[in-house]
């Protein structure tokens, strides 16, 4: 890969069994990154368990329990180059029982790619209430504020390739994108069939009334990562400043303190089981910048790290863990009432913590930012509160103005996303 490209994340998100794997490995596939044997081969496992259409997911869906079920349900790293960018692209999981890993996956990522089943068989509509907007509000609210929609199984409408069906789709998903926050001026939708390859990298004929970028094009319409900051964190992803060998860290929340033996760039997990070498999983680096995402060798044992521990510079207000944290939460989907007490999994940067709702201290006008109700009761869905929470475990929080990486969270609850948030004030461990 040329070094001096700059790097971007992408995640691949969606509703089960929308395309997402299925449109990560062929346009892996058509740019070089997977040989034709390969393909060969899985094409040969779908006919023997009965499974049409599936050699391009499994090139990604390595796991056993994936190909049983037929189905994502880790997250799978892969790289690629465009004519602008180095590519990380993180094949997310779909099903409603792996959110935990879908999770994690957001939080690695500058932008999203939410593959849409547009099937006239009722696929779209499926997502509606499963995973499609839960996912874009997810990865939103996790940092990753660029999207571009894939309006997936064009070649399966009735009629094929149908405009109405394309327009139909595009403009109720926009609808919900700028409830979420996105832009709408900057959210590309593409008509592709992905088990064909039309509109990945090439223009297809099939599509002769849409005028705009293919999926390769639209990637690189998208905005790379800024540098800056004096933060990181290095379960995946650099957030902020630099990370280089020699230099000492400080994992929060425990305060263990170590020196980086050396930096290597991570694209890839499963794949390597199918690359003959390992070099193009080991790329030393002499920096690694924001966006990237790195392994990093320390001299501490391995028990002694965890998943949610945050690096930093220890001589420049390294984080630390936290009592308490106030935010601003909006309730966006629970079945009920929520209560002071009431405590869900938090998914904030790489934790997944079940967080305390110690105090309801005010509700605001969502338009007007003005407090409507001190102390209330109760929340319900719509509403938007400011709320003192309490982690039952150790946790890492900083407040949106310090860092917003580590400030945005969302919440979970009955397998599903409740409510998302932001870390306003926060109430550092002496």
């Amino acid at each position: 890969m040329d070094k001096k490209k700059a790097r971007i994340n992408i995640v691949v998100i969606g509703h089960a069994n929308s395309g997402k794997s299925t449109t990560t490995a062929h346009l892996l596939y058509k740019l070089g990154g997977i040989e034709k044997d390969v393909i060969e081969r899985l094409e040969k496992v779908d006919v023997e368990v009965n499974m049409p259409s599936f050699k391009y997911a499994w090139v990604l869906d390595k796991l056993k329990a994936d190909h049983e079920r037929g189905a994502t349900i880790d997250i799978s790293l892969s790289k690629f180059e465009t004519n602008k960018y180095n590519c990380i692209v993180i094949d997310a999981p779909g099903h409603r029982e792996c959110i935990k890993n879908m999770t994690t996956g957001a939080s690695l990522a500058n932008c999203d790619v939410l593959v849409i089943d547009s099937t006239t068989t009722g696929g779209f509509e499926a997502g509606m209430i499963g995973q499609t907007f839960e996912h874009a509000l997810l990865a939103f609210n996790l940092g990753a504020n660029q999207i571009i929609c894939c309006c997936n199984k064009m070649d399966a409408t009735t009629p094929k390739y149908s405009m109405d069906r394309y327009v139909k789709i595009s403009e109720q998903v926009l609808t919900y994108l700028i409830k979420v926050g996105y832009k709408p001026y900057e959210i590309p939708f593409i008509p592709i069939s992905s088990f064909d390859g039309d509109n990945l990298i090439d223009r297809s004929t099939n599509f002769d009334w849409y005028k705009g970028p293919t999926l390769l094009e639209a990637i690189d319409i998208m905005k790379g990562p800024n540098i800056g900051g004096i933060r990181d964190v290095p379960v995946g992803r650099v957030e902020t400043g630099c990370l280089r060998p020699g230099m000492s860290v400080t994992f929060a929340p425990t305060g263990l303190q170590a020196e980086v033996k050396s930096v290597e760039m991570y694209p890839g997990t499963r794949l390597q089981a199918e690359a003959n070498s390992s070099e193009m999983h080991r790329e030393p680096l002499d920096v690694a910048y924001p966006g990237d995402i790195v392994r990093f060798n320390v001299n501490v044992s391995a028990t002694d790290l965890k998943q949610g521990y945050v690096a930093s510079n220890p001589e420049d207000d390294p984080a630390k863990e936290v009592t308490h944290f106030t935010s601003h939460v909006i309730i966006t989907n629970h079945p009920s009432q929520i209560e002071e007490g009431y405590t869900p999994i938090l998914h904030c940067h790489t934790s997944h913590i079940p967080v305390k709702f110690a105090e309801l201290i005010y509700k605001v006008d969502y338009c007007s930012h003005k407090i409507i109700e001190k102390r209330p009761p109760f929340l319900k869905n719509g509403d938007n509160c400011l709320i003192k929470m309490i982690p039952t475990e150790s946790m890492v929080v900083e407040p949106f103005s310090l860092s917003p990486p580590l400030s945005r969270f969302v919440v979970q609850d009955l397998h599903q996303i409740v409510a998302v948030g932001v870390a306003i004030n926060v109430k550092r461990k002496n």
